[in-house]
């Protein structure tokens, strides 16, 4: 019997296919502020196009971040389509990205013929070409099956940026995301000489003093709601001003507070400018944050999403502390009512 969703996957990564066997220059990009598996995935596909003996450019509107600075990349980052010069791409890849405008203004579908590759849930499917795959635990394993796809073996640079993306996305294989298929990838990228030890060093020991300081002052004041279920940590910009940290410090936080036992949704608000806070959710096993990321626009996955806020720290804890509630005490199918 035939897998429907093996059968589904084929035809875009067919597809895809023949448009780089068909064509010579391509831009790729992922969107701002990127993870590890944005800019790993980035890398990788960066990495195999110039393997085909492609032209090829990487565009990312906020640039490289700096815990991702060690990143072997292959060829030049772009902040703005005005870095590129004359390159005029024949397709643009966008990856990791659930919405368009996470890219950031310069790349719309009507300026640049699109390749729309990720694994969010509600992707609108804004590609002329759509390869789109929630069951994908990173962006990054299907970059490896476009690898594949070409015969080009996961290693160096290439094998490198896909393990980063993996590893990011599933917390270092720790979340539910972390299956058979994913597990045998990373094998396979280590059997191809990735040196697992190194590449750990590299990725894990990015903090800054910035961040201690930070995490220092946030920690102090982490909030408990629903007798410990859910646990918010506020970031205010006089924190990040006293502490002098950026954004980036902020990363990894949800995931500490999520650490606390007993603690089914974590939650982390920065304020990014007067008057907007981003929200990130964290949850484990069948606690949708998505849900709760919905109802402020956001979204992401079941166990890891964000949206953005409009209105002071205090109301968005208010109003997101109360749309978490609602998810955790919601009836979920197999509840019987009398």
């Amino acid at each position: 019997m035939k897998n429907p969703q093996a059968a589904t996957q084929t035809a875009p990564l067919a597809r895809i296919r023949q448009l780089i066997d068909a064509n010579q220059r391509f831009l790729v990009a992922s969107h701002a502020n990127p993870d590890g598996d944005a800019l790993g995935s980035c890398a990788a596909l960066g990495s195999l196009l110039q393997t085909l003996g492609k032209d090829v450019r990487l565009f990312n509107s906020t640039g490289r971040p700096k815990f991702l600075e060690w990143l072997p990349l292959p060829c030049p980052l772009a902040t703005s389509l005005a870095e590129l010069g004359d390159f005029v791409p024949d397709w643009t890849f966008v990856l990791d990205c659930g919405d368009l405008a996470r890219v950031g203004d310069e790349i719309t579908a009507d300026s640049l013929r699109l390749v729309n590759i990720d694994h969010h849930l509600g992707n609108p499917g804004f590609g002329e070409v759509n390869w789109v795959d929630p069951a994908q635990p990173a962006v990054g394993c299907m970059i490896a099956m476009l690898a594949r796809e070409f015969g080009v073996p996961l290693k160096g640079a290439l094998g490198e940026a896909i393990y980063l993306a993996i590893v990011s996305d599933t917390g270092q294989f720790s979340y539910g995301n972390t299956t058979p298929d994913v597990l045998a990838l990373a094998s396979e990228i280590l059997r191809q000489g990735l040196q697992a030890d190194a590449f750990t060093a590299r990725w894990q020991n990015q903090w800054t003093l910035s961040r201690l300081r930070l995490w220092s002052q946030a920690l102090a004041a982490v909030r408990v709601y629903q007798a410990g279920a859910v646990c918010v940590v506020g970031i205010s910009r006089a924190m990040l001003e006293s502490a002098q940290a950026t954004q980036e410090d902020c990363e990894g936080l949800v995931e500490t507070i999520r650490k606390v036992r007993g603690v089914r949704m974590a939650i982390t608000l920065r304020e990014e400018v007067e008057g907007q806070v981003r929200i990130s959710l964290r949850s484990y096993g069948q606690d949708d944050v998505q849900a709760v990321a919905r109802q402020f626009g956001g979204g992401g996955h079941r166990n890891a999403s964000g949206a953005t806020f409009v209105g002071s720290l205090d109301a968005a804890e208010a109003a997101v502390v109360a749309a978490a509630t609602r998810v955790l005490t919601a009836p979920t199918a197999g509840d019987v009512h009398g």
